[in-house]
């Protein structure tokens, strides 16, 4: 099957002309970019025994105060990509001692999800290489495009508000 998107409009034409006004070939575009870099992204991460979900997981307590420390909700919904299983994912970077679990002070039955030293100097060597890459990838753009682009997905973000 084609993935050039040119093929695919033509293909669309072609063998379903009814479907082939109401597509969008930007959309598909976007697709095609997104794919893209997400599967650099886990190609990256995969070279740290990573999976998408516990790079995403890393990131996210990384990004957060000093000592680096959430509740599993508040730290499923701060993630960027997110993960059904979170339960799994913690336990497989325990296990490999990237993160903790420590005492909630302020609810006892629960507890709280921490990145260790460890965890801190993997996500610390990975998200360079990660920005490097994404950063060739969009080298192609200039500064100028680039904000045009992040205006325009802002606004479709904005408008779509309700839906993700």
């Amino acid at each position: 099957m084609a993935n050039n998107i040119n093929e695919i409009l033509q293909a669309m034409d072609d063998n379903w002309p009814e479907c082939a006004d109401g597509v969008s070939p930007a959309l598909l575009r976007l697709l095609q970019v997104s794919n893209l870099f997400h599967n650099q992204m886990e190609a990256l991460v995969a070279n740290y025994d990573l999976q998408r979900a516990e790079f995403s997981v890393l990131s996210t307590l990384r990004r957060t105060p000093i000592p680096y420390c959430l509740s599993p909700t508040v730290l499923y919904q701060s993630m960027i990509f997110s993960s059904g299983g979170l339960t799994k994912v913690l336990n497989r970077l325990s296990h490999a001692a990237l993160i903790e679990r420590v005492d909630n002070p302020e609810d006892k039955r629960s507890k709280l999800v921490q990145l260790t030293s460890k965890g801190k100097q993997l996500i610390e060597t990975v998200m360079p290489e990660l920005h490097q890459k994404e950063k060739n990838g969009l080298s192609v753009l200039s500064a100028d495009e680039l904000q045009q682009l992040d205006s325009m997905m802002q606004r479709v973000l904005a408008n779509n508000k309700s839906t993700y």
